[in-house]
């Protein structure tokens, strides 16, 4: 295989196969506190045991919110491009390495790895929001909504010549509640598209970028309680031309 792509590239071609970890399934239930990053982890777990047990494009329409992006290699609204799509003999396995959260709990990012049976390793991060039920109050704080659950907003990946490390425990990180998070703007190339994303309380927030050749950017920030700390940043080469 020449040139990287992204989990869900690899996974369009025959034969693919894989296993996966363990933890419920299904929705994820009310986090007690404002800020609980092992919510969005569970969810991550719960994500990818649903895949082996129900089917990964199953797995993947269900978690996925209305709103979901994915790339193949161009960016594409996840619900439309899942649509009836047949789930592969077996699921990619992953597992959540790090994770980040906003300061009102209710965006997260995890990251990690992915491995298939044919040896071939790499990485995804997938962005989360709670959609909580029966609430009225958008800006009520995460222990008062009730019943919810989360919903991931866009998931990609790359190829990896050697794996990541795995982490003796998984890493979080949460934004700072200090000060007043703004929401920062920016504008992509020509020819190139984008989307920024940001949590309610404006404390985290995520861009994408793919440009014309369907090489793309992804970055995640946190707010430190005087600006944002660039936590993340994923850079995924233009796939090869045949």
């Amino acid at each position: 295989m020449t040139g990287k792509k992204s989990r869900f590239a690899l996974l369009l071609l025959p034969l693919i196969a894989a296993g996966c970890a363990s933890q419920p399934r299904g929705r994820m239930p009310a986090i007690p506190q404002s800020a609980n990053p092992s919510a969005v982890i569970a969810a991550e777990i719960a994500f990818n045991r649903t895949a082996q047990e129900k089917g990964q494009w199953t797995a993947f329409r269900e978690f996925a919110a209305k709103e979901a992006y994915m790339f193949v290699p161009e960016p594409v609204f996840a619900q439309e491009w899942l649509k009836g799509r047949a789930d592969p003999a077996k699921s990619v396995v992953w597992q959540p390495h790090k994770t980040y959260m906003s300061c009102d709990g209710k965006t997260g990012v995890t990251t990690g790895a992915w491995q298939r049976p044919d040896g071939s390793v790499g990485y995804f991060t997938t962005v989360w929001n709670w959609y909580p039920k029966g609430r009225v109050d958008p800006n009520a704080p995460v222990s008062a909504m009730g019943a919810g659950e989360w919903k991931w907003l866009v998931d990609h990946g790359d190829a990896l010549s050697k794996a990541r490390a795995v982490p003796e425990m998984i890493e979080t990180k949460v934004a700072s509640c200090k000060g007043r998070a703004n929401a920062p703007l920016s504008a992509p190339a020509v020819g190139a598209k984008m989307k920024m994303g940001f949590s309610r309380d404006q404390s985290l927030n995520f861009t994408w970028v793919v440009n014309a050749d369907n090489s793309r950017v992804v970055t995640v920030n946190l707010w430190n309680g005087t600006g944002f700390d660039e936590v993340l940043r994923d850079s995924v080469a233009a796939p090869a031309k045949p």
